[in-house]
């Protein structure tokens, strides 16, 4: 309609708030339902966070903060990017939003013009290319599919780069595939990144923490020091700490982008919630060893998941090394009849019905960029993903 802005129209609702909605709605409608499709830690938030959020209220801390942040979570942020990720940064380099999808809103609207290209590796959240679109830029895909385990490859980066590319969006461990690039991988990534001085990097490191087989996270800045001045290293406490809800997320960048950045959040949501960020300060000063605990759970999750759907069912799940995704092929069951009668033309048909015959909810992989796959989060106890693996196996079974 006239009304709506062209800039709306450019852009696709996202199709796991969509997949989820759904889900709930007809688990609220009497439905057996095992949602698998959103992805957040099912963990509860650590209990010296929690407390630290209650001091801070108790306290008096409820009031406006500085728009980028309190000067003792920045701080805060600069150590744990010193801390683990050996990075030489301050205060002054890093700022604070509500959640990481903040981060990367506001960097981009900040840097982008008409016209300006930005690489993303395909799959990919399903927000990057949106958010690029609402910025009136052009995402260019570079396709990191099955053949590369889901690794965007140098030669691949290569060819997707133009003089008109801005920035390269690169997600490790991965949503939607939970891949994640060593050291030597990112290495062969920045030595082309160095070559084209033009290209910003935006690292979205949210996953960092869940990395598995005694895997080492990388970031690109830590690989690359000479790429630090055009690289935006975003993270943020929502996998780490199981605080999806609390919204905070963090960046280390350019201190001019970080200016323009703060610019932007000032005139849009101005600070991130003052309790949310006082629990965040003690997520990353407080103590970390319940983190292997988690990571180990969710390793077992892994290979219960994987090893479920290899099982005969038509389905082909490489192992991810990170994150809580799988992204299995559903490629060798389209174009057949699901026992409930519906021919599965696509993996969107696969997955609605799949969800309406199980009750399981998952997210197809064409919202992702891939078709022909679909994204399972295991961030459920394992009795659930029992459940939920045996019902994708009886629903495959069926399909003829």
């Amino acid at each position: 309609m006239a009304f709506l802005s062209d800039a709306i129209l450019r852009i696709a609702p996202s199709a796991t708030v969509a997949i989820s909605r759904k889900a709930a709605d007809m688990k609220r409608a009497g439905r057996d339902v095992i949602s698998l499709a959103a992805g957040e830690p099912d963990f509860d938030t650590p209990l010296n966070v929690r407390e630290a959020a209650i001091r801070a209220m108790n306290s008096g801390k409820t009031r406006y903060t500085n728009v980028d942040g309190i000067p003792e979570l920045k701080e805060a942020v600069a150590r744990k990017f010193k801390r683990d990720n050996h990075l030489d940064v301050s205060a002054a380099d890093c700022m604070v939003s509500s959640g990481g999808k903040q981060i990367i809103f506001n960097a981009l609207l900040a840097t982008l013009n008409p016209g300006d290209e930005v690489v993303i590796p395909v799959p990919y959240w399903v927000s990057y290319p949106e958010i690029v679109r609402l910025c009136d830029a052009v995402p260019v895909f570079a396709v990191a599919d099955a053949t590369t385990a889901f690794k965007l490859t140098a030669e691949a980066l290569e060819r997707a780069i133009t003089p008109k590319t801005k920035w390269l969006i690169l997600n490790t461990p991965s949503n939607p595939t939970g891949a994640a690039y060593s050291a030597d991988e990112l290495k062969a990534l920045t030595d082309v990144l160095l070559r084209h001085e033009q290209v910003h990097i935006l690292t979205d490191d949210i996953y960092e923490v869940l990395v598995y087989d005694g895997g080492k996270f990388a970031t690109v800045a830590e690989v690359e020091p000479k790429l630090q001045p055009r690289t935006l290293t975003m993270n943020g406490v929502s996998k780490s700490h199981a605080m999806t809800g609390w919204r905070i997320g963090y960046c280390a960048g350019p201190r001019e982008l970080i200016g323009a950045m703060t610019k932007l959040q000032g005139q849009s949501t101005t600070n991130p919630s003052s309790i949310a960020q006082w629990a965040a300060l003690e997520a990353l000063d407080g103590p970390q060893g319940f983190l292997a605990d988690w990571r180990a759970k969710f390793q077992e999750r892994r290979d219960l998941v994987v090893k479920g759907l290899n099982a005969n069912t038509g389905l082909d799940c490489l192992t991810p090394e990170g994150a809580f995704y799988v992204f299995p092929s559903v490629q060798r069951l389209l174009g057949k009849t699901s026992a409930s009668g519906v021919t599965l033309e696509t993996d969107e048909d696969f997955v609605m019905t799949l969800l309406d015959d199980t009750g399981v909810a998952l997210v197809h992989g064409a919202a992702f960029g891939l078709p022909g796959h679909m994204r399972l989060s295991y961030a459920a106890s394992n009795v659930e993903l029992e459940d939920a693996v045996s019902r994708i196996q009886t629903f495959c079974a069926g399909i003829g």
